[in-house]
């Protein structure tokens, strides 16, 4: 008898190839565990709010009054919600076409790309156009639409960091397109040397690989560092003279715990350069709500801009965006008021700045709390957290270990990993997941833990490391190098 259409035989090869570590082998046992009754801590995915990050009030004041338009005529809705988010709600109520259960634009409503539009002009300085600007079901939606795009076969290739977020390789793997990974330089606090990225187009296209677009996450994930600009004009410069495409995944923009590198915009850098740079260089740059002080990670808000990008080709954006009729129209609200903030002087103001610092003022110091908590552990060395939301140390593993985790059939960090959950409750990602050098090894774990549980959830992990290091070491010892 024939297989069947859906029997693993027969599906695409290409869903088989891609692979998601954030929601792999790790979390899935940690799901068990949770079903079994044992305490989990996910810290393996950036999700603020499952981690006790309370949402902030005024955007959710104007999403219920969108969400529940009759309040707005009850004569008490005064007694309830501000006026301000009271106006808010109106105003956003006014740009769709029936409320937030009718579809919009396929590239989003308007008024809110107007929005945007702004947003960025006071961000960079330069202007920006609404009719290249689409809102998304998250960042991700938009990333992989331009991937989509970009992504011919085989034989075409994408630039991407590596340690990376995979998002990016499960995505070009689905598309059958080839990752031509570029290295960030540990030592370096995750630096990025040109001459790497110069030598691995070289060696791509050695190889008949067409490379086509390059990514850069600033600030990183799972690395966490921040781009100077100095670093962005480099890269630019390199995709003018490469001929690449730049994906510029700035999600993070409103995540930075340090003053020395503040997040600058690779569009903004772009503008600078002037021409020819500046009008030759095709750019896409997203942004999401899912991160920053927002962290509404579940109502699913993105978008992505175009810059330089040929009208041609974004009909053809246009069209495939056209094929789900409607990005989800109320985080396309929670992106309007995310970008539009309140003002000095609205009523809601003085509470909406003191939630927001509070959030981000409180995550600068858990970064702090983690990094130093990692770099006192036995054979762990972790570089500071500059901004996203993630510490992403290098753990050390003895050979003894190495060789357990082979016996184990084991990735060696996933081995790690698995102990560390069994033993803690702790869920992380192996660094396996995001890629790294050839026999150095990580682990991937958030910031998000509530700033009260974090030195409790660090002595667990360096209780279980001390243990672990014991039984795993000679007894001539093994130490970091």
């Amino acid at each position: 008898m024939p297989p069947k259409p859906l029997d693993y035989g027969s599906i695409n090869e290409n869903v088989k190839k891609s692979q998601y570590a954030v929601r792999g082998e790790l979390y899935l046992r940690a799901s068990e565990l949770q079903k079994e009754g044992k305490k989990i801590i996910f810290t393996n995915v950036g999700n603020p709010h499952a981690l006790g990050q309370r949402p902030l009030t005024f955007p959710r004041q104007v999403v219920a009054l969108c969400q529940a338009p009759f309040l707005l005529d009850d004569p008490n809705v005064g007694l309830l919600f501000p006026a301000d988010a009271i106006a808010r709600a109106k105003h956003y109520l006014s740009l769709t076409s029936g409320g937030l259960g009718a579809y919009s634009d396929s590239r989003g409503l308007p008024g809110v790309r107007k929005e945007i539009a702004e947003f960025i002009l006071k961000r960079d300085g330069y202007p920006s156009d609404p009719e290249l600007i689409y809102l998304t079901d998250g960042a991700s939606k938009g990333v992989m639409q331009i991937l989509n795009t970009i992504i011919r076969g085989q034989d075409d290739g994408i630039l991407v960091p590596v340690p990376q977020y995979p998002l990016y390789s499960a995505t070009i793997a689905l598309l059958g397109g080839t990752l031509v990974p570029y290295y960030l330089e540990e030592t370096a606090n995750w630096g990025l040397d040109v001459n790497d990225l110069r030598q691995s187009v070289e060696q791509a296209r050695f190889r008949g690989i067409t490379v086509k677009a390059m990514v850069i996450i600033n600030p990183g994930n799972p690395t966490g560092q921040c781009l100077s600009e100095a670093n962005l004009k480099e890269i630019l410069q390199f995709c003018y003279q490469e001929n690449l495409a730049l994906l510029g995944d700035e999600v993070y923009q409103q995540n930075i715990y340090q003053d020395e590198r503040p997040f600058i915009s690779s569009k903004k850098v772009l503008n600078d350069l002037g021409p020819p740079i500046s009008k030759e260089v095709q750019l896409i740059s997203f942004h999401s709500v899912s991160k920053g002080y927002y962290g509404e990670c579940g109502q699913r808000g993105g978008y992505f801009e175009m810059t330089n990008i040929p009208p041609e080709t974004v009909d053809e954006i246009y069209k495939v965006a056209s094929i789900s009729l409607s990005p989800n129209v109320p985080a396309q609200i929670f992106m309007g008021v995310m970008i539009n903030p309140l003002k000095p002087g609205d009523i809601s103001y003085d509470q909406f700045v003191r939630e927001s610092n509070g959030i981000l003022e409180s995550l600068r110091r858990r970064a702090r709390i983690m990094t130093d908590g990692f770099n006192s552990c036995r054979n762990v060395v972790c570089n500071f957290t500059e901004g996203a939301m993630y510490s992403f140390p290098q753990i050390r593993l003895p050979p003894r270990a190495i060789d357990a985790a082979k016996q184990a059939g084991k990735v060696a960090d996933v081995f790690y990993c698995l102990k560390l959950l069994e033993a803690t409750g702790i869920s992380t990602v192996p660094g396996s997941g995001f890629g790294q050098k050839e026999g150095v090894f990580h682990l991937r774990t958030t910031i998000l833990p509530a700033e009260e549980d974090m030195p409790a959830i660090m002595d667990s992990f360096k209780k279980f490391n001390d243990e672990f290091m014991e039984q795993y070491e000679d007894n001539r010892g093994y130490s970091r190098l």
